[in-house]
C-alpha cells in the first residue's frame, strides 16, 4: 500500500510542476501508463528528446551490455527511422548503461531520465533489458511497427527504482492440441518481454500431436505431428459458423497419403532460433515433454511404450507409457538428452499429470516390479517413474518440474511442483512445507483457456500467489506463478490473443509489483489498447456494461450502453443476425417495449469485432407473492453424489438433505463430483425488477416462480450469467440447481435492482415453509 501512496503523491507533484507545460503532460496517467507499475516512481517535468544527435554509451566494460544496447538501438530506429550510434563516452544527450553491483536482484534496475540524459543502472543485462521495456512503454504507441517515423520522440522525465517481487513470472502455451507458427511464438515472446515476464512454458507434446523434432525417433514428427480432424476440431468448426476466430488455421492443414491432416512441428534448428530470440529478451523457454500420461502421439508410433501395446482411451485419460519396462526409460532418456542439448533452461517439465493407471494394474511386469521395489499402489508406481526421471534430470544438470499430481505417491524435496488443481488447496501448502519449490498455476483464475467474462481481469489482478496457511519460511518456497493456455478449443492465433489479452497484463503486475492498485491499473490499461492494436494483438475488447443477459420489464426499458474506451463504436441487430459495421449504431439510448433479442457488439477503429452480447428482453407482469404463513429462515439443500454433465442429469434421489442459511456449498459435503438443489423462497422487500448474477463452476440454473431467470448450465470454468425477473413484494418460490464436475467448486449468486451494482443477497431473504 505504501508504494501505491508514494506513486500517487509523485503524480500529484507532477501535476503542480507541469502546470506550464503542454496540455498532454497534464494527463499524468497516460504519461506514466506503465504495466506492471514500477516499485517506486518519482515523476518529473520535462522530457528527454531522442534525436539524431542522441548516443548510447556503456560505462565500464564495453561488451557488458552490448546485446541490450543493440536492442535499444533497434527500438529507437524503429521509432525514428535513423540509427542511434553506440559511442564510447557519455555526455549530454546520451543514454548510458551503468553496471551497478550493489543492486541485489538480477533483474533490478534504476532509470533516471532528465531533459539532458538517460541513465540506466543494473546488475546484469536482464535488468538493463527490463529498463528498456519500461522506456518502450514510456514512448508513444506509434513507435510500434509504424510506417510513419518521427524525427524526434520524447521519453518523459522520471526517476524509477524497480525490481520484481517474484522470480518466476510465466506464461504457458499449449502447441500440441493446436499448432502455432514460429512467427507467432516470436510475437508472443515480444509481448512477454513488454510486460516483464521471464518464463515461457511450451507444452510440446500430448495425445493430439508431437511438436518437437527428436532425431533418434523420427516417426514422432513424421507421423505423430499430424492427425485427422478430431472431436475438438469439430467443436471449433461448429463455433466458426458465428466466429471466424474458430476457423481451423489453413496454414497447418495439408494433404498426406490421400488424407486431409492437421499439424506441424518445430525442427531443432527452428527451435534454436526461437530460444535465441527469447534469450536475447531474457526469457527462459521451459519445454514440457508430458509423460507418463498424455503420450498417445508417441505410443501410436512406438507401441512397445505401453504396457499392453495399445494407444487407447481409458475411463478418463489416455493410455500412459509403461513404467515397468526398461525400454520405456531408454526412450524417455533418449528424448530428454536431445531436449537437454536443445534447451539451455535449467528447468525441464516432465508433466506427470492425469495418468490413467488401469493398464499398469493389469500388467504382469508391473506386478513384478512393484513387489521387487516394495511399491504399495499405483500412485507410488507413478512416483517411481518420476523419481527415476528426476535422477536422470539431475545427473544432466537439470531440475524437474511436475504438475502437482507428483505429490500423490511421494516426492523428493528437490522436485519443483507446479500447482494447478484448485480443488486440492492443500497441495501447494504441503509441498512448500516439505521444502519443494512451488509454481502457482491454479485453474481459477490462471487457466486462460477458460472463457473470459467481466470478472476475469479483476480475479487475476487479485490473485495472491502465496497460499493461505504458510508461514514466512515456507512461503519463501513459492517461486511465483504463471497462467496456462490450453488450446483444445483455440485453433487460431487470433483466438489465442483474445483468450490471453489483456488479462495477462493483470498477472504481470501481480508478479512484478505485487501492489493492490486495481483502479490505477485499469486507468493505465486503457492507454495500452492503442499499442496492442499496433502490435497486431487481437485482444478481447473491453467489457460492455449496463445490461443483463436476460432482462425483464413491465412497460418498457431503455438500453443505454456507452463505449468503455475511446475509438469503439457499438452496432446491434434485432433479427438474430450477427452485427457488423453496417448494422445500426447504438449511439443513443434505445427504448424497448416488446419481447426481443438484441445482439450487440463493439468494434474498434480497425473494424475488429468484440464479443457479441445476446441481450434478451422479456415483457412480464409482476409475479404475485406467495402466502407468508408458516415460514422459517433458510433454504432446503439436497445433495446428490455423482458425476452429472448438467443439472437435468441430476439423479432422482438425494443422498443428503439439510437446511442452509445461504447459497453455499457446505464443507461437510466433501469434494468430488456432485449435484445440489436449493429449494425454498426468496422474500423481496419491494415490488420491482430483480436482476440476478449467477457465477458457477461448473453449471447452474436459477428459476423463480417457475420462470427461468438464469441458465448457466453445463460443465465449464467459472462463468457469470445474469437475468432479471419482475416480482411483487413478498415471498417467491426459489429453485437453484448446481452441478460440480470435480474441479472448480465455484458457486456465487448476487442481485441488483434499479441499475445498482450487484451485491450479496441478505440471508434474511431466504425462507422455507414448514
Amino acid at each position: 500500500m505504501k508504494h501505491s501512496i508514494a506513486y500517487a503523491i509523485a503524480l500529484c507533484t507532477l501535476l503542480v510542476s507541469c502546470q506550464h507545460e503542454k496540455t498532454e503532460d497534464h494527463d499524468v496517467t497516460k504519461r506514466y501508463a506503465l504495466i506492471p507499475a514500477p516499485q517506486t516512481l518519482e515523476a518529473r517535468p520535462g522530457a528527454f528528446n531522442v534525436t539524431e544527435k542522441t548516443r548510447i554509451t556503456i560505462q565500464g566494460t564495453p561488451d557488458a551490455f552490448a546485446p541490450e544496447a543493440e536492442l535499444l538501438q533497434a527500438l529507437l530506429q524503429q521509432a525514428t527511422g535513423y540509427t542511434i550510434a553506440i559511442a564510447e563516452s557519455a555526455g549530454d544527450h546520451t543514454i548510458t548503461f551503468v553496471q551497478d553491483t550493489t543492486l541485489t536482484h538480477t533483474e533490478a534496475y534504476t532509470l533516471d531520465v532528465t531533459e539532458k540524459t538517460v541513465t540506466i543502472k543494473a546488475k546484469s543485462g536482464a535488468g538493463i533489458f527490463r529498463a528498456i521495456e519500461t522506456i518502450r512503454q514510456l514512448l508513444p504507441a506509434e513507435i510500434e511497427h509504424s510506417e510513419q517515423k518521427s524525427s524526434a520522440i520524447k521519453i518523459p522525465a522520471v526517476s524509477i527504482v524497480d525490481y520484481p517481487k517474484y522470480d518466476w513470472r510465466g506464461m504457458h502455451l499449449d502447441v500440441s492440441r493446436h499448432f502455432f507458427s514460429i512467427d507467432y511464438l516470436k510475437k508472443f515472446i515480444d509481448l512477454l518481454a513488454l510486460y516483464k515476464f521471464n518464463k515461457l512454458h511450451l507444452h510440446l507434446t500430448d495425445d493430439q500431436g508431437w511438436r518437437i523434432e527428436i532425431k533418434k525417433y523420427p516417426k514422432l514428427t513424421e507421423n505423430g505431428a499430424w492427425r485427422e480432424f478430431n472431436n475438438q476440431d469439430s467443436v471449433c468448426m461448429n463455433r466458426a459458423k458465428d466466429n471466424p476466430d474458430f476457423i481451423i488455421d489453413p496454414k497447418h492443414i495439408v494433404q498426406r497419403n490421400g488424407k486431409t491432416v492437421y499439424g506441424g512441428f518445430y525442427t531443432q534448428d527452428e527451435m534454436r532460433d526461437i530460444i535465441a530470440f527469447a534469450a536475447a529478451r531474457h526469457i527462459d523457454i521451459i519445454p514440457e515433454i508430458d509423460m507418463p500420461g498424455h503420450m498417445m502421439a508417441a505410443i501410436r508410433e512406438y507401441p512397445y511404450l505401453a504396457c499392453d501395446g495399445n494407444a487407447a482411451w481409458g475411463k478418463l485419460f489416455s493410455t500412459p507409457v509403461c513404467p515397468c519396462n526398461e525400454e520405456t526409460f531408454q526412450f524417455a532418456e533418449d528424448v530428454f538428452k536431445e531436449i537437454f542439448e536443445l534447451f539451455p533452461s535449467t528447468y525441464i517439465h516432465l508433466g506427470a499429470d492425469e495418468v490413467e493407471k488401469t493398464s499398469w494394474g493389469k500388467s504382469d511386469a508391473c506386478k513384478v516390479l512393484m513387489k521387487k521395489n516394495n511399491i504399495k499402489d499405483l500412485n507410488e508406481l507413478q512416483s517411481y517413474f518420476v523419481h527415476r526421471m528426476e535422477k536422470f534430470f539431475n545427473a544432466n544438470g537439470k531440475k524437474l518440474i511436475g504438475w502437482d499430481e507428483i505429490l500423490e505417491g511421494g516426492v523428493t524435496p528437490s522436485a519443483i511442483v507446479m500447482y494447478w488443481r484448485a480443488w486440492v488447496p492443500e497441495a501447494p501448502v504441503n509441498a512448500a512445507r516439505n521444502g519443494n519449490k512451488v509454481i502457482m498455476t491454479p485453474g481459477n483464475p490462471l487457466y486462460f483457456d477458460s472463457q473470459p467474462d467481466e470478472h476475469s481481469i479483476y480475479n487475476v489482478y487479485h490473485f495472491n500467489p502465496i497460499p493461505k496457511g504458510l508461514d514466512s519460511l515456507a512461503a519463501a518456497n513459492i517461486m511465483g506463478a504463471q497462467a496456462n493456455t490450453w488450446t483444445e478449443y483455440i485453433p487460431t492465433e487470433t483466438r489465442a490473443d483474445y483468450m490471453i489479452m489483456p488479462r495477462m497484463t493483470a498477472l504481470s503486475e501481480v508478479l512484478w509489483t505485487n501492489r493492490n492498485d486495481y483502479e490505477g491499473y485499469l486507468a493505465r490499461l486503457v492507454h495500452h489498447y492503442d499499442r496492442l492494436d499496433r502490435l497486431n494483438i487481437s485482444y478481447r475488447l473491453p467489457e460492455l456494461e449496463g445490461f443483463t443477459q436476460k432482462n425483464a420489464f413491465v412497460d418498457n426499458v431503455v438500453l443505454d450502453v456507452k463505449p468503455p474506451v475511446k475509438g469503439l463504436s457499438l452496432h446491434y441487430t434485432t433479427d438474430g443476425s450477427l452485427p457488423d459495421l453496417q448494422s445500426p449504431t447504438l449511439d443513443k439510448p434505445l427504448t424497448i417495449d416488446n419481447k426481443v433479442t438484441i445482439k450487440l457488439a463493439a468494434f474498434n477503429s480497425g473494424g475488429r469485432r468484440g464479443d457479441v452480447y445476446a441481450i434478451e428482453y422479456d415483457k412480464q407482469s409482476y409475479s404475485p407473492a406467495q402466502p407468508a404463513e408458516g415460514v422459517y429462515n433458510g433454504l432446503t439443500l439436497s445433495y446428490y453424489r455423482g458425476f452429472f454433465k448438467g443439472t437435468q442429469k441430476i439423479k432422482a434421489d438425494a443422498d443428503t438433505t439439510l437446511t442452509v442459511e445461504d447459497i453455499v456449498v457446505p464443507e461437510s459435503l466433501g469434494k468430488g463430483s456432485f449435484g445440489l438443489k436449493y429449494r425454498g423462497y426468496i422474500e423481496v422487500p419491494e415490488q420491482g425488477i430483480y436482476n440476478f448474477y449467477f457465477t458457477c463452476d461448473d453449471g447452474g440454473v436459477l428459476r423463480i416462480d417457475d420462470r427461468l431467470v438464469v441458465d448457466n448450465d453445463g460443465l465449464h470454468a467459472p462463468l457469470q450469467k445474469s437475468g432479471g425477473v419482475a416480482l411483487e413484494k413478498g415471498l417467491h418460490r426459489f429453485e437453484l440447481d448446481f452441478v460440480e464436475g470435480g474441479g472448480g467448486y465455484t458457486l456465487d449468486l448476487k442481485y441488483s435492482t434499479q441499475g445498482g451494482k450487484p451485491s450479496a443477497i441478505p440471508a434474511s431473504w431466504w425462507k422455507t415453509k414448514k
